[in-house]
């Protein structure tokens, strides 16, 4: 009986596939096997191929087939060979450098896009410095599946920072870690319905493109909340019949109000009346210029609050570092959804970030960045007092952006259109309303500006508000 094996292996960059139920020679297969790839390109000019005791072993054929099939395609012109030297392809067009292509993009000169921190400023140093450690010393077992929490190390690292400079009362036990807030979020509102949940209330106005579509992709009703100078509105809040509420109490987003003590009391009083769950995003309080720190929700009612924290507005958002100190009947359910969305946020870069954490970078990067990000801050606040008077900027104690209010007798979507025309990007909070109707105003993000860049989009802002006003 013939056989009929066939062997179809990829050998480097080669596919070969030999018959052994036919009577072409096996060293004249594998001779139009690679001119068949020279012509169709698949093989360019100057590859190497495998040497002949190699591509032997992967094909199951002794060295003298290959070393045949090389010499035929040698003497036709199609391969060369030195002593000594890898077999190249000597025939084809010459290969172009693989470069990928650029994507499109539609960014403007100047950008006012809030909540980017300066990536130029991150700590690279310190930051080798702990993966170099974390490569040394991390025992093999670590890299292997964890369970949905995150690593051990990380986890204990965040409650002592986080209870120290957030005011939470986080155990490691109750923490998961996530790859950023639009995952963490994600999670959560599955657990949330499974468990029953139908209605999740948000700020109003808040962020477009996290909480809101992931509540409404599941099912969810997403009920807005209106917000006053200092935070949501408690007494409308208790109207919703909502079993959870997403806040910003520290630095509310994009309004800059920080929700005052008497308001938290209330709202931690609706949620134990309803059983309902405080989601406390705590964005970007770390930075603050003007005022005292503000503690977090979550210190005070651990059992009724949620709290998520990233890195993405510290560091950098291309880390997607992420963590929810939860409740402790959530844990478990929320470990359980990290673990099917993707088996775990990757080892390394947990551990990395743990290390940095205990060995004081985070907080020496902190340390580092407010003074920078308040000299922008000042300087956009002179930009707009020179330049933009109609304006009336609020929320500029804390954050890495600001609000500025509009003159009622100029219309916000003509002022950010008009703007995006002379290449100044600037969102108007008009964007992020979703009931409620208010003020036309401006969000001016300042983290990721430079002083001048900021200083010459305020004055073609002032322009086109001033041509807008006529």
């Amino acid at each position: 009986m013939a056989d009929s094996r066939t062997n179809s292996r990829p050998t480097g960059d080669l596919l070969i596939e030999l018959r052994r139920d036919v009577n072409d020679p096996l060293h004249r297969q594998i001779a139009a096997a690679i001119r068949a790839g020279i012509q169709a390109r698949r093989l360019r000019l100057g590859m190497a191929l495998p040497p002949t005791r190699q591509l032997a072993a992967t094909l199951d054929v002794s060295r003298g087939v290959v070393v045949e099939a090389y010499q035929i395609l040698v003497a036709e012109g199609y391969l060369t060979s030195r002593s000594g030297g890898y077999t190249r392809v000597a025939v084809g067009p010459q290969p172009e450098p693989a470069t990928p292509r650029a994507e499109p993009t539609n960014e403007a000169s100047i950008d006012f896009s809030s909540c980017r921190p300066d990536v130029s400023r991150f700590p690279r140093a310190a930051w080798v410095r702990s993966v170099r450690r974390v490569f040394n010393e991390t025992p093999s077992e670590l890299l292997g599946y964890l369970p949905g929490r995150g690593v051990p190390q990380l986890r204990v690292a965040l409650a002592e920072h986080l209870n120290r400079v957030r005011g939470t009362n986080a155990h490691p036990d109750n923490i998961v870690v996530c790859n950023g807030y639009t995952q963490g979020i994600a999670l959560l509102f599955q657990v949330l319905k499974w468990m029953g949940a139908k209605r999740i209330a948000v700020e109003d106005p808040t962020s477009d493109d996290d909480a809101v579509p992931a509540a409404r992709a599941l099912g969810l009703e997403v009920v807005g909340v209106p917000v006053d100078e200092d935070g949501i509105r408690v007494d409308v809040l208790a109207r919703t019949a909502a079993n959870a509420v997403v806040l910003t109490p520290s630095h509310q987003w994009p309004t800059g109000g920080v929700l005052p003590p008497e308001s938290r009391a209330a709202v931690l009083g609706w949620a134990a009346d309803r059983g309902a769950l405080v989601i406390e995003d705590d964005y970007d309080a770390e930075f603050r210029y003007d005022r005292a720190p503000i503690g977090s929700m979550h210190g005070l009612a651990p059992e009724l609050v949620m709290y998520m924290g990233t890195a993405s507005k510290t560091l950098a958002p291309g880390l997607r570092l992420g963590w929810m100190v939860l409740p402790q009947n959530l844990v478990d359910l929320v470990a359980e959804a990290k673990v099917t969305a993707d088996r775990g946020t990757p080892t390394t870069e947990q551990l990395v970030f743990a290390d940095f954490l205990a060995r004081g970078e985070f907080d020496r990067h902190l340390r580092r960045m407010r003074p920078a990000y308040r000299r922008r801050r000042d300087v956009l606040l002179e930009a707009l007092s020179t330049y933009c008077p109609m304006l009336e900027p609020a929320g500029v104690a804390a954050g890495l952006h600001l609000i500025a209010w509009l003159p009622d007798t100029v219309d916000e979507t003509a002022v950010v259109t008009e703007a995006r025309a002379q290449d100044v990007k600037i969102d108007g909070i008009g964007t992020y309303r979703l009931s409620s109707k208010g003020r036309g105003g401006l969000i001016f993000g300042y983290g990721g500006q430079t002083e001048a860049a900021m200083t010459e989009g305020v004055k073609i802002l002032g322009s086109v508000i001033a041509a807008l006003a006529d």
